[in-house]
């Protein structure tokens, strides 16, 4: 997986020299993207992730903060490498959901967005960016729920956000973990189960609906109840 080339934005040949480094390291191609949410050269990021009036919903609310801080898939900016994206990656997380079972909130991922052409595919994933909503996300309740609808769920996290404090793994993470491991799951990297779900699917095209849908969830969950997702 890529975070970007660096913590920090990239110029365009320094992205290119970033995912040379990542081949040469690991023989093999960054398959998955998540952008840093500050970085100048992330790809199709903030307002841009969004479309028509929930691109310009969230740009009022947001009072156009964003507004050409993300160009890394913008062709005459000093940050584009949409084409090394596109060449190189084969899927990019884009939306996030408060619910275990990420299938069930986006039933149609990986899907190739045309209007959004520098991405192959686009995945979906679940609230957990730190140790306190990723317990809640993964409670027992949440666990058995998951199982019992046959869903699967990719989990946005940051695992120095309070997960290990003080010399100790947080307990109720341990535990949850645990409970979870001992379950008949298939636990694999999300390209493998990303790459699966592709394989069942007839057509990858994401139409508007099924855009706006997916949109409408996001836009709520990001600005009404605040989330960095």
């Amino acid at each position: 997986g890529l975070h970007n080339t660096s913590a920090n934005s990239s110029y365009r040949n320094e992205t290119i020299d970033g995912v040379k480094n990542f081949h040469e390291l690991l023989r093999q191609e960054p398959k998955v993207l998540a952008n840093h949410s500050g970085n100048r050269d992330g790809i199709y990021w903030a307002s841009d992730r969004l479309n028509g009036i929930y691109k310009k919903i969230y740009q009022l609310l947001t009072k156009q903060k964003d507004k050409n801080k993300y160009l890394g898939h913008i062709p005459d900016s000093e940050y584009f490498w949409g084409d090394i994206c596109q060449k190189h990656v084969k899927y990019v997380r884009n939306f996030v959901y408060p619910d275990i079972n990420t299938l069930k909130q986006c039933p149609v991922m990986p899907y190739h967005d045309p209007d959004k052409p520098f991405v192959n595919y686009w995945f979906s994933s679940s609230e957990g960016a730190a140790v306190e909503s990723f317990n809640k996300c993964i409670s027992e309740e949440n666990q058995d729920r998951l199982e019992a609808e046959g869903g699967a769920c990719i989990m946005y996290t940051h695992f120095g956000a309070r997960f290990y404090q003080n010399g100790k793994i947080n307990s109720r993470f341990k535990f949850l973990m645990e409970r979870l491991s001992k379950k008949n799951g298939w636990f694999v990297p999300v390209s493998t189960l990303l790459d699966f779900l592709l394989s069942q699917k007839e057509n990858s095209i994401i139409t508007k609906q099924e855009r706006g849908k997916l949109e409408r969830k996001w836009l709520y969950h990001k600005i009404i109840q605040g989330k960095r997702s």
